[in-house]
């Protein structure tokens, strides 16, 4: 075993270990409060967390390998709006305010393939012009935040769209993007540890000069990679359209710094598309534990809920050691060819 895969599966195992604390916090609290258990960690509330794990865990797989390549991909946040605009305008395009199933999954489609030309752009910028990866990916977030809500005014006529449609939930009452997103997690980690190409992908960050005297082109993998990062996010914005059945482009979007904390995700996993995973379901449950203290009635502030994750985060990196960054992220590459 690798001292990667080493670390990532050690980081499964804290962030499992921290879901067992969140559980016995909120054991602790509903005892101080008088509410039973079973009152706050339901059924729906699991299947809430993972739904919203999942937007995250999608655009967390695609930031990890487009850096695990050499390219810091800040603008996931950028490409989770275009994908959840696009998804609803999409939707609205294909069936008004009752679009069906199949548009709805039409819709996620056609959103992914708009995230992935973007992403092309983008690429090119990056990776052929050279453009600094830091303002390039924060010019992204920029123009999304522009954008999306500046064209739902004008088709909707509000910053957010009308009601429109969710996906149907599938066996035990869960979203068929969840298992999705299941398979999705685990063909990234073989791809990345079990194939010649995710090794590509590793030496392109680690050292691509030696990867390059291997013949094997740079450029071509750092692209793939880069592209396959918009892609995911464009998708987990559109997942997260499909399960909310519209847009919102008030404030910061429906997207809400999902693609921030996915980047906080596969830093906590170690870039273990497992670990980034796991570590996604931890932001979702902790998110969806702020709903249910406000279901069950216990007053806790929003705000410090909405931090916890953040304070794990800074606690397990103090605790077992900071997460190794791949030793070219942001260096450009040419070959001497």
């Amino acid at each position: 075993m690798s001292l990667t895969e080493y670390t990532g599966r050690k980081r499964v195992r804290i962030g499992a270990l921290a879901l067992v604390v969140l559980i016995v916090g909120g054991a602790g609290l509903t005892v101080r409060s008088g509410i039973a258990l079973d009152r706050l960690f339901t059924a729906g509330f699991a299947t809430r967390s993972v739904e919203m794990a999942t937007p995250i865990a999608l655009a967390a797989i695609g930031g990890l390998y487009a850096e695990k390549s050499g390219v810091f991909n800040i603008g996931l946040e950028g490409f989770m709006i275009f994908g959840a605009f696009s998804a609803a305008a999409s939707m609205y395009a294909l069936g008004g305010t009752s679009p069906t199933q199949g548009q709805v999954w039409l819709a996620v489609a056609v959103s992914a393939v708009i995230s992935t030309l973007i992403t092309v752009a983008f690429a090119v910028l990056l990776i052929r012009y050279e453009a600094d990866q830091i303002v390039a990916g924060l010019a992204v977030w920029f123009i999304g935040l522009g954008f999306a809500p500046f064209t739902a005014a004008i088709i909707w006529g509000s910053r957010s769209s009308p009601g429109l449609a969710s996906v149907n939930s599938v066996a035990f009452g869960q979203s068929p993007f969840v298992i999705l997103t299941v398979l999705i997690v685990l063909a990234s980690w073989v791809v990345l540890y079990r194939t010649r190409y995710g090794y590509w992908v590793q030496a392109a960050g680690e050292n691509p000069e030696a990867l390059d005297t291997a013949g094997v082109d740079v450029t071509r993998v750092r692209y793939a990679t880069v592209i396959f990062s918009g892609a995911m996010a464009g998708l987990g914005g559109a997942v997260l359209l499909a399960h909310a059945g519209n847009f919102v482009g008030i404030g910061d979007t429906m997207v809400e710094g999902r693609g921030w904390i996915g980047i906080v995700a596969y830093l906590f996993g170690n870039y273990n598309p497992i670990g980034a995973a796991g570590a996604a379901l931890l932001f979702g449950a902790l998110d969806m534990l702020n709903v249910q203290f406000q279901t069950v009635g216990i007053e806790v502030s929003a705000r410090l809920v909405n931090l916890l994750p953040y304070v794990a985060v800074i606690i397990v990196l103090s605790a077992w050691g900071k997460t190794r960054m791949p030793s070219s992220v942001g260096e450009s590459y040419e070959s001497e060819d």
